[in-house]
């Protein structure tokens, strides 16, 4: 068996302006990958596109709501459109505005489950029909360490990342055949996530929390190690965390 070459694979990446999904975005583009980006943010996107080429890559970018799911069908067919296929959808985008049950934070507990869990759903179902009719593809959803285990003021947001793993794991056995299915569950690593964070004692508890961040690109790695793999290899589920980190 040999390592699929990352070259001229059609990927989209969703949340992609910034944090895990921009360093994944020039990691790819490096690797010779066709890119998609998508995120609320447009002008973070067009800044991207236009370093991403400028360095030699393919990139495209369209302003996403992926709580939308019109947003999330027209992101697809604007990718069919440029390239023709979809290779890989990166499910990236996320929100973790953490607090304690007792705050009561209730428009923050439902952005996360638009985000986190309906965002996912709407990439799978924008992309899975198209992967079918072509007889290949990749999902590859983002999920966390808060996927794994849960601590005071994350009950929400581990409970949105336990649901990727729950759909990730059954949308794998459902497809099988010519569609791989990968989780990446990062630990904590820079990114703007923690900017989310209104209740101010779980802001001042994530500082030290984030201190040992590993950087962005480490996920990137290991999301580019999973489409590398043979075709007749799926790369279920990588956890990657700082060295010295004891979560």
């Amino acid at each position: 068996m040999t390592m699929n070459d990352i070259s001229n694979k059609v990927v989209l990446i969703t949340g992609a302006s910034s944090g895990i999904g921009a360093a994944t975005a020039r990691h790819l583009a490096g690797s010779g990958a066709r890119l998609m980006l998508g995120a609320r943010r447009g002008d973070r996107l067009e800044q991207l596109v236009s370093e991403i080429r400028e360095a030699g890559g393919e990139a495209n970018f369209r302003e996403l709501d992926v709580t939308d799911i019109e947003s999330m069908q027209a992101f697809a067919a604007a990718t069919r459109e440029s390239y023709g296929c979809i290779d890989v959808i990166i499910n990236n985008a996320g929100v973790m505005p953490l607090s304690k049950l007792e705050a009561l934070k209730l428009d923050e507990w439902n952005r996360m489950i638009d985000v986190n869990i309906r965002g996912v759903l709407h990439g799978i179902a924008a992309a899975l029909p198209l992967m079918q009719s072509q007889g290949s593809g990749q999902v590859i959803n983002l999920s966390s360490i808060g996927g794994h285990s849960v601590v005071p003021t994350a009950a929400v947001y581990s409970a949105t990342k336990f649901a990727v793993m729950a759909i990730s794991e059954g949308l794998r056995q459902e497809v099988g055949g010519n569609i791989r299915v990968s989780v990446i569950s990062p630990g904590v690593t820079e990114s703007e996530l923690a900017d989310t964070i209104t209740d101010a004692s779980a802001r001042e508890a994530m500082k030290s929390f984030r201190a040992g961040a590993m950087p962005a690109e480490a996920i990137a790695r290991a999301i580019a190690f999973a489409i590398a793999q043979p075709p007749d290899v799926d790369v279920s589920e990588i956890i990657v965390r700082p060295t010295a980190s004891p979560y």
